[in-house]
């Protein structure tokens, strides 16, 4: 048990965020509408949830004394960024409510302990073996390649993530990342991916969003299509079913993100967690009567937990850097008044100063009353920004 159970915090309370990027900004946005306080720890100046939250305290995440500032300002405290520290989280819990909780947090930062998690649970995950010890690497079973060699940590986004065919490919990718633990994963055939974000409160009650259809290029989220019938409806209560499950397992506190693949004969695996609010959920801000940043504040507040409704068709676009540089190497801002010109469109921007190639600059929701309206508007939207077609 934590020292501090979280419990009802009304507004008017002061909520701590770890971490000041976009997810951290949105979930200060939802405390705000909500009547909440709201306090971040980063060391960026400019960080986007700093810009715009009540305290922004400039330290690095493990600084001793930005933690206690922030523990002493907060009522309670999440992370937006799944490499925060789990150690800081740890700290926080000892002077405040946390949520989620370092442990939960530690288990979605190594893969081979987030593997094992989905074991427990009895979720199919990929075939995979650890790889931390050179006797680890030469007894890889050859039924395991071609596969994806992936650092055990601090990998997100496609980062740390190597393709092997053979045992020779393998050892030169475990050398290239410097042989530091890792998880090989079997290459399986895909058919799609999808995702589910659950929040979990403190006294068990659990609700999700839809069950979200992803797609991904270079390993980044660029589009997300969520409607009825995105996925057969027995295979997306599966993966509501899965993520419950694992959510539980952990006994966790707050919003989680549960990533899966569905391969071409139609089973489901699952592929990792994300311990925050994610990308693939951001179209519940204008789809949903409730956000998965509002559930975010809810399960730090102690609030009760109500199922969403969606009520519209919904796709999300991953806008990215690279839209600044489509007309050349200088940057220039995309042409959002043509595209706020299409019905349902709903612009979303994180604040980011400087555009760069790769950065996530923000997202474009798209509503419709039926999801064929909200695809053609969606493909729209993407040609006149030079988003490829989907």
């Amino acid at each position: 048990m934590s020292a501090h159970p979280i419990r009802y915090l009304p507004p008017g309370s002061t909520l701590g965020v770890l971490g000041g990027g976009q997810l951290g900004r949105m979930f200060a946005h939802a405390a705000q509408a909500m009547g909440y306080f709201t306090a971040v720890l980063d060391a960026d100046v400019e960080s986007p949830a700093g810009r715009v939250s009540h305290h922004h305290i400039q330290t690095g995440y493990e600084d001793p004394d930005g933690l206690a500032r922030l523990a002493a300002l907060s009522d309670a405290v999440t992370t937006e960024f799944e490499n925060v520290p789990a150690v800081s989280l740890a700290a926080l819990a000892g002077q405040c409510p946390v949520a989620p909780a370092a442990r939960a947090v530690a288990v979605a930062q190594d893969r081979a302990q987030e593997k094992a998690h989905f074991v427990r649970c009895g979720v199919p995950c990929a075939p995979y073996a650890v790889i931390e010890t050179a006797e680890q690497l030469a007894a890889v079973p050859a039924d395991l390649l071609p596969g994806i060699l992936k650092t055990a940590r601090l990998g997100y986004d496609g980062k740390g993530q190597v393709r092997v065919k053979t045992a020779a490919e393998l050892a030169a990718a475990w050398g290239s990342v410097g042989q530091v633990p890792c998880v090989l994963e079997k290459m399986l055939p895909l058919q799609l991916e999808c995702s589910v974000i659950v929040a979990r409160g403190a006294d068990g009650a659990t609700v999700h969003l839809p069950v979200q259809r992803n797609l991904h290029r270079d390993g980044i989220l660029a589009v997300t299509e969520v409607h009825e019938e995105n996925l057969p409806p027995a295979l997306a209560s599966q993966a509501v079913s899965a993520a419950i499950s694992i959510a539980q397992g952990l006994d966790y506190v707050g919003v989680l993100c549960v990533e899966f693949f569905v391969l071409q004969d139609g089973s489901l695996v699952v592929n990792e967690i994300a311990p925050r609010p994610h990308n693939s959920g951001h179209y519940s801000q204008n789809a949903c009567d409730v956000s998965q940043f509002e559930l975010q504040v809810r399960t730090m507040a102690g609030l009760p937990l109500t199922q969403p409704r969606q009520h519209s068709a919904a796709v999300m676009l991953n806008l990215l850097g690279d839209l600044w540089f489509a007309r050349g190497e200088t940057a220039q801002t995309p042409p959002w008044a043509e595209v706020l010109a299409l019905p349902g469109t709903h612009l979303h921007l994180y604040g980011k100063t400087l555009a760069k190639h790769g950065r996530k600059m923000g997202h474009l929701n798209i509503t419709a009353p039926t999801a064929p309206q909200a695809r053609a508007t969606a493909l729209q939207a993407a040609a006149i920004l030079g988003i490829a077609p989907f």
